[in-house]
């Protein structure tokens, strides 16, 4: 592909052919202000904020759309151009709520930021504002449509990037909302709760369901025992919430400021990612042994899970019975651990942090539940868990490093890698070779570097002694439906990994906001999440989840072993295909 060459502002610049016009500005320095578009997603051109004039063209021209052409000179800063962005920032701003000072994105808007920028010192034009109630019905995205600039990210990065498709643009004209199909409660939509929506959303508009009023008041309550778990990823991302650049995880901090916020046990996610693997790498072994039907399809990430109810019911007997890491470590804190402690498991009060806003659902599903009573009582996002800090005083950054409790504390670098996509694969295939042969991979052969980096779909023939297991690896549900439809087509697998998310949990829906000079979703962002996981593997003197010593506590003391009754009982489910309201049932599978 020819290159163009353009002028923008005196400056030269030369980029593919079919680049646009702010791109353009981006590959020399000129930063063009936009709020509808996003690298990772279709051009929508609807908000108009990154209009340039091109010399010769009749009209101002929105630069996220209008292609380069060799020799055009392009001004993006005459006064006509400043004038009218600031006017329909102003537009923008007549319909929208004045209330800043009290919105979760306060400090972190692009709206508020590029009204600043552009010089919005007044509220000019005064006229009939929309009015919407706010939809709280699911348990983990919460929607408020009178926040909405109709920018269109919400719509694109659920159609696009998820392919669920739950939201879209009605009516017409001053009427125009986004909504899901037939305005529906969102708890009875398609949406599968992964909250890419917030990721992306330039205002307030999506925001994730809070549970931090529950943990306030179980705090507060002398007769509930607070326990934590928190997930790989979120050490990888909490630090960003304080102004630190991305690549660093920050896990002994966190339990440090778990046990200052007052939680009686401080846990980690990571034991019970030992603990999953375990489980779903006896599950895996045994299909391998047994000629079961493969392939094996993890199943740990919920969004994943709820979208293969939704539009994949077939397959569903392919996907593994063992709960997520979250779900098991609750279990065994309301089983094993009540148990040792002498105390009703009701009165223990479970909480994880999570990268996730979908976990919010899981915790709320009654087939995780342990008897009767709910494994996880309230799932914090990152985002929550870097408020709180903030609202008690605790001086995150300048806090010791701490080691989590025991007996559900310890894990291995295998269960710090479930955080990145990849990971779960990586460290199934480091005790699935145990539990075949009795013996270790070599410490040089314990990466995989076929189940690394941030590529859709990634696929490997791992060798196992001669025997030939092959291995996909899918994160983002539209990558996951187009390896999914290769396995109806009869294309052989042994075990597919599929996170919801792009990147894996270290890009949930429940991260950090991007700051001021990031992309939501940006893949330099998520490399670098990502590569602070694998560096704590590397630092870990254990990195495999059978060489847990917690782990290994808990079978000789409670379980026994993998997939026996009773972990059975407590570390597996099962699922059932969903058909939400609206949908009809020859509709609930694509």
């Amino acid at each position: 592909m020819a290159d163009v060459t353009i002028t923008i502002d005196g400056i030269q610049a030369t980029v593919p052919e079919g680049s646009t016009i702010l791109e353009a500005g981006d590959s020399v320095g000129i930063h063009i202000p936009r709020l509808c578009y996003h690298p990772r997603l279709s051009i929508e051109g609807a908000c108009r904020v990154c209009v340039v004039q091109v010399e010769g063209a009749r009209n101002l021209t929105a630069s996220c759309c209008f292609p380069a052409a060799d020799g055009m000179v392009v001004h993006t800063r005459t006064p006509e151009v400043l004038r009218i962005r600031r006017d329909i920032v102003e537009l923008l701003l007549d319909n929208h709520p004045m209330d800043c000072n009290t919105c979760e994105r306060n400090g972190n808007c692009e709206l508020q930021r590029l009204s600043y920028a552009l010089g919005v010192r007044d509220r000019l034009f005064e006229g009939e504002r929309k009015h919407y109630d706010r939809d709280i019905t699911s348990p983990s995205v919460m929607r408020d449509p009178e926040k909405c600039i109709l920018c269109g990210r919400c719509v694109r990065v659920c159609g696009e990037v998820q392919e669920v498709a739950a939201l879209g643009q009605v009516h017409r004209g001053f009427g125009t909302i986004v909504m899901p199909a037939y305005d529906s409660p969102f708890m009875e939509t398609v949406c599968v709760a992964c909250g890419q929506c917030i990721n992306v959303c330039p205002t307030a508009a999506f925001l994730e369901h809070g549970n931090s009023d529950d943990l306030m008041a179980a705090l507060e309550d002398p007769n509930r025992i607070v326990i934590s778990q928190m997930a790989p990823s979120v050490r990888a991302a909490v630090g960003e919430g304080f102004g630190q650049p991305p690549g660093k995880a920050w896990e002994g901090q966190c339990f440090s400021a778990m046990r200052a916020m007052g939680f009686d046990h401080v846990f980690d996610t990571q034991f019970g990612a030992d603990l999953t693997i375990m489980e779903e790498g006896a599950e895996f072994v045994h299909k391998l042994k047994t000629n079961a039907p493969l392939p094996n399809i993890t199943s740990c990430c919920p969004t994943w899970v709820k979208y293969a109810e939704q539009f994949h019911p077939d397959l569903l007997p392919l996907l593994s019975s063992a709960k997520s890491p979250m779900s098991m470590q609750g279990a065994i804190a309301k089983s094993f651990y009540a148990e040792k402690l002498g105390v009703d498991p009701q009165s223990i009060f479970s909480v994880a942090v999570m990268c996730c806003t979908c976990k919010k659902l899981e915790a709320q599903r009654e087939e995780l539940y342990v008897d009767g009573v709910p494994a996880v009582d309230a799932v914090l996002a990152t985002r929550e868990f870097v408020w709180l800090m903030k609202h008690m005083g605790i001086d995150f950054l300048n806090l010791p490093a701490e080691e989590p409790d025991h007996p559900l504390g310890a894990s291995s670098g295998a269960g710090a890698i479930f955080g990145t996509t990849g990971g779960v694969t990586e460290a199934a295939l480091r005790t699935a070779y145990w539990m075949l042969f009795d013996e270790d991979l070599a410490a040089d052969a314990l990466e995989f570097s076929e189940c690394r980096g941030l590529k859709g779909v990634k696929e490997a023939t791992v060798d196992f002694k001669g025997t030939p297991v092959r291995i996909a690896i899918a994160n983002g549900l539209a990558n996951a439906n187009r390896l999914l439809d290769r396995v109806r087509a009869g294309e052989p697998f042994h075990w597919i990994e599929i996170m919801g998310c792009p990147g894996g949990c270290i890009g949930g829906g429940g991260q950090p906001y991007a700051g001021a000079n990031a992309v939501p979703l940006d893949e330099n962002l998520l490399r670098l999440r990502s590569q602070a996981l694998y560096d704590l593997d590397v630092e870990r003197p254990l990195r495999c989840s059978h060489h847990n010593p917690d782990i290994q506590k808990l079978y000789a003391e409670y379980l026994g072993e993998p997939m026996s009754e009773r972990s059975h009982h407590l570390l597996h489910t099962h699922y059932h295909p969903r058909v939400p309201f609206g949908v009809r049932p020859q509709e609930a599978q694509v």
